[in-house]
């Protein structure tokens, strides 16, 4: 038996009036996942543990079988795990955003949290400015995708310290979340260079004169120490593989002890290389039995509040993720139970995560079954009425899917 867990981070919305009450999900064109349907099982999963941030950190995590309560420190050290930085026990790791901030009267707005979708190309030449300009025994920085970037602190941080994600406050006054990394003598020394070096910086010179939104700050968030998980392999006894375009997912991965797949042109956006990543899962899933594919688009245009970016995003997903694995995986005529689904929502008004139940879809190749309805938020909680099955962790949700439910 194969296992193909497909998702689609952050497609879950609310319904729109511009779309005639349906929610993008249910009004994009997903022709495969609706073939897939009538006979599948829609399920409700918490992700998100009650008292935990809704972010793809610990939403994923639950989405592979974790408890985010016995392995959650933070966001950042997962992502260090990808770009296989080694956090020594007094380390903090810090992801580190590439943003556009705007001098208001009274303050800093938030005008861009991940700099115009800045290349990973920019964006690692501003980094490298940042580290040879403004170089301490105290901090290490480490380029990664797009506009998001590691910082490791290596002294230790006040009690009372923490951070906001920039994407929770777009268009909104973020003066005094910047006040907190003042109270840290290396990052206060930092914020004192890094600004004129991003600001007067050749590619963000040419970005201003492009019309491109120009990465001149920097957001350091999702601080943690380093983790620590079992395998999948102990777990669950399966072996796969981790495809995405960001280093949370791929730092997961790596802890999880999937072998990540490198993926060239897979960017996280619209522009992302959806056939290198479905070809590579078919590559995984001929030599293993377990692979996760993320596409990361849905939830940066959610962020952006972006309604046909978004429905794009879902029919792009349809079309070029789920439609090549599942039509090859006939081909090959073996068994499979695959999953479609999202990590959270990241409805379009609010721009932001929430911690909602999560919908999902669940096919199993070996099913005759022809009654079951539309992949949809609404369906899937009127399935649940309907004496459908419910989740309360993300680890009850994986021995379910992979059939270990004593696991």
């Amino acid at each position: 038996m194969k296992y193909i867990l497909l998702i689609g981070d952050g497609m879950g919305d609310v319904p729109q009036d511009s779309l005639g009450g349906q929610t993008p999900l249910e009004a994009a064109a997903t022709p495969t996942i609706d073939r897939l349907a009538p006979a599948s099982e829609l399920l409700l999963v918490h992700t998100v543990p009650e008292g935990f941030p809704p972010g793809s950190d610990v939403a994923n995590l639950s989405l592979l079988g974790y408890e985010p309560q016995e392995v959650y420190s933070g966001r950042a050290p997962l992502e260090a795990a990808s770009l296989g930085v080694e956090l020594a026990p007094e380390d903090t790791a810090f992801r580190c955003n590439l943003v556009l901030v705007e001098q208001a009267k009274n303050g800093l707005i938030m005008a861009d949290y991940s700099a115009g979708h800045i290349s990973t190309e920019e964006a690692r030449e501003l980094i490298e400015a940042l580290k040879a300009a403004c170089a301490q025994t105290q901090i290490s920085l480490y380029p990664g995708v797009s506009y998001r970037h590691l910082l490791v602190l290596h002294t230790p941080l006040p009690p009372q310290f923490s951070t906001v994600p920039p994407h929770d406050h777009s268009g909104q006054d973020v003066s005094s979340f910047f006040t907190s990394y003042q109270q840290v003598e290396a990052l206060k020394q930092l914020y004192a260079c890094g600004p004129d070096i991003l600001a007067n910086h050749p590619v963000n010179q040419k970005r201003r004169a492009k019309g491109k939104a120009e990465a001149n700050f920097f957001w350091l968030w999702g601080e943690g120490k380093r983790p620590s998980m079992s395998t999948l392999k102990e777990h669950y006894g399966l072996q796969g593989g981790m495809i995405s375009a960001v280093d949370l997912l791929k730092g997961i991965g790596v802890l999880s002890g999937l072998e990540i797949i490198n993926v060239p042109g897979a960017t996280g956006y619209l522009d992302t290389n959806y056939a290198g990543k479905a070809q590579a899962a078919l590559g995984v899933l001929a030599e293993k039995d377990f692979v996760a594919v993320h596409v990361e688009a849905p939830d940066e245009c959610g962020h952006l509040g972006l309604l046909p970016e978004k429905m794009q995003a879902i029919s792009d997903f349809d079309r070029q993720i789920v439609r090549p694995i599942v039509e090859e995986m006939e081909r090959r005529n073996e068994p499979f139970r695959l999953v479609v689904t999202m990590d959270h929502y990241t409805p379009l008004h609010l721009r932001t995560h929430v911690d909602w139940p999560v919908p999902m879809l669940l096919f199993d190749s070996r099913s005759r079954s022809t009654g079951g309805l539309a992949y949809s938020e609404a369906n899937a909680r009127q399935a649940v009425e309907q004496s459908g099955r419910s989740f309360a962790s993300g680890r009850a949700f994986f021995q379910y899917f992979v059939e270990q439910q004593g696991a």
